[in-house]
């Protein structure tokens, strides 16, 4: 019963965590994840957006400053407003990848489908 409370606690923790927080930039929707880092840039996995450089670091696409950077939420949150997350029979919850798995899939069991009419005769 614990473990289950513990995974439970898991996702809320990330989520509320600046520290594992991706930014994107407003001029060109480069993503800075600080999970990955930038190898061309040196900045080690794991360094959170909070403790680059205000002054040195700049986007490496654009170049834009890093007031130019928004805060997009952790990597495994759920995409859409909170308020929504409830409607939409479950599939609001899922994360970005979790949906294109099901879209992608969706459109690859229909086409085998189809493709399986041509063995009837």
């Amino acid at each position: 019963m614990e473990k289950d409370e513990a995974k439970l606690a898991e996702p809320a923790a990330a989520v509320d965590d600046p520290d594992s927080h991706r930014h994107e930039c407003r001029s060109c929707g480069f993503v800075y994840d600080p999970g990955e880092g930038l190898k061309k840039l040196g900045i080690a996995a794991g360094t959170p957006f909070q403790q680059l450089d205000l002054n040195s670091f700049r986007c490496p696409v654009c170049r834009s400053p890093v007031a130019a950077f928004r805060d997009i939420g952790p990597r495994n949150k759920p995409s859409g407003f909170e308020e929504n997350l409830k409607f939409g029979l479950g599939v609001n919850t899922l994360t970005p990848g979790q949906k294109n798995v099901l879209i992608f899939g969706a459109f690859a069991l229909a086409i085998a489908f189809f493709l399986s009419l041509y063995s009837l005769r």
